[in-house]
């Protein structure tokens, strides 16, 4: 009923529910399915979130590893107990 009630709402919602009016059924599946695509864009947010703190590195292995590491792949070496001065 909303979606079609064009004098009750201003130009902007206007533009949005022609929006929902064009995916009809992605928004209907989107509401009543369990799937999500939440945990895939966290994880693109964080790596776009290491890129812009970084200002890019050297080369693309070192970004990945800082991607590892940021997400506990892999571990940081433990400091040689040897070279440790007392």
């Amino acid at each position: 009923a909303l979606l079609g009630a064009y004098d009750q709402i201003g130009t902007l919602m206007h533009k949005t529910l022609l929006a929902f009016k064009h995916n009809l059924t992605a928004v209907l599946n989107g509401a009543a399915l369990p799937y999500s695509n939440g945990c895939l864009e966290g994880f693109n947010r964080k790596i776009k979130q290491i890129e812009r703190t970084a200002f890019g590195y050297s080369n693309f292995t070192n970004l990945l590893t800082r991607i590892r590491l940021k997400e506990d792949l892999y571990k940081e070496k433990e400091p040689n107990s040897r070279l440790m001065v007392a």
